[in-house]
């Protein structure tokens, strides 16, 4: 069963150009499917039907997983198994009827301009960590790059005399650029902060854990969180927050949304558009709360 999972990761990444994100979790829920269906005495995908299925998602909803972990399980068991039809390797596919549950759409956490720089101002003792810190957290707010982009980030993916970087994701590559704030930041630590995190020469991360290995999101999540507490602000802080805020300003200060969705790189412009709604929201509250005669 895990060929099975290799050769279908394998199509869907050099065939369909899936993100790294969407690879690691079709991987993951494939993966604890054939686990599942394996203690039901199942050895084959073949003999996987539609009940069985049913009864697995029964089981995450049992568990409490969210709405939006049980379709993602879903969208990763329709394309499996559309996979294995279309390879002729079973004759029906029973994932096909499977509806996902309804997803209460929530907007965006974005934080204000001000909360922004009371966040990013927080790493100031000048010591390796924090003027690492001080570089990731001012690079993401800068570009609006996802989290995965910025731990990918190598050496040679940054231009600091253009100031721009190049984001990869499987087959896709967009540049973004950045500031100057953010391009002192970085110049600060590849000076002082990076030679002393990083003792291999041979390691091309732009940015490590302190024990100069690859730094994984959700390390990178705490030193937010942590960095948000001392900020004083109760908002929920994750990277996402950094990359939502950084296309609401944008909108907010007058870009137009093409150029956000290229910045992004979102594929499709609707996932772009939520953030005008916030601008309108945003300019309709200082509006209320400014004009006189509201």
């Amino acid at each position: 069963m895990k060929n099975e999972i290799d050769a279908f990761i394998s199509y869907m990444r050099e065939q369909k150009q899936i993100s790294d994100n969407t690879v690691a979790a079709y991987t993951r829920d494939l993966c604890k499917l054939t686990e599942y269906v394996c203690g039901m005495g199942v050895d084959d995908f073949v003999q996987v039907d539609t009940g069985i299925l049913q009864a697995y998602l029964h089981g995450l909803e049992a568990q409490g997983r969210k709405a939006a972990t049980v379709s993602r399980v879903i969208a990763s068991m329709k394309a499996f198994f559309a996979w294995q039809l279309g390879e002729g390797l079973r004759a029906d596919d029973p994932a096909k009827g499977l509806k996902p549950p309804k997803i209460e759409k929530k907007p965006p956490e974005i934080l204000t301009q001000a909360q922004i720089v009371k966040l990013l101002d927080q790493p100031s003792s000048g010591a390796p960590k924090e003027l690492r810190d001080k570089a990731m957290m001012e690079l993401l707010y800068a570009t609006g790059i996802r989290v995965s982009e910025l731990l990918s980030l190598r050496l040679q993916d940054v231009n600091l005399k253009l100031e721009y970087v190049t984001c990869r994701d499987g087959r896709r590559e967009r540049t973004v650029p950045f500031g100057s704030t953010a391009r002192e930041a970085l110049e600060v630590y590849l000076k002082r902060s990076r030679p002393k995190l990083v003792a291999d020469s041979d390691c091309q991360l732009l940015f490590t854990n302190c024990s100069g290995e690859p730094m994984s999101r959700q390390g990178f999540w705490k030193l937010l969180k942590h960095y948000g507490r001392q900020a004083g602000l109760t908002e929920e802080i994750t990277p996402h927050t950094l990359r939502h805020s950084f296309a609401a300003h944008l909108l907010n200060n007058g870009a137009d949304l093409k150029s956000v969705q290229e910045l992004m790189g979102h594929s499709d412009i609707s996932s772009t558009q939520i953030y005008m709604q916030l601008s309108d929201h945003t300019i309709r509250e200082v509006y209320k709360q400014a004009h006189p005669r509201v």
